[in-house]
């Protein structure tokens, strides 16, 4: 796998609903409390914000320094 490709995945809002979507099942599977779901869902989408603010900055100045 390319570094290209490996940042559109992390910045990919798939990836992430994706990622979330098998978390909470685990989760629920393992009969964790609704409340501590919620909070591991939030801290997963919060840190894929996150990622994908960084290298979509990233991105924008490699290409402002290019032009």
């Amino acid at each position: 796998m390319s570094k290209e490709d490996l940042i559109r995945k992390l910045t990919s809002r798939k990836f992430w609903v994706a990622l979330v979507g098998f978390i909470t099942a685990l989760l629920i599977a393992f009969k964790v409390d609704t409340g501590s779901v919620e909070q591991v869902t939030a801290i997963v989408m919060s840190f894929g914000s996150l990622i994908a603010y960084i290298f979509a900055e990233g991105w924008a100045d490699a290409s402002n320094k290019e032009g």
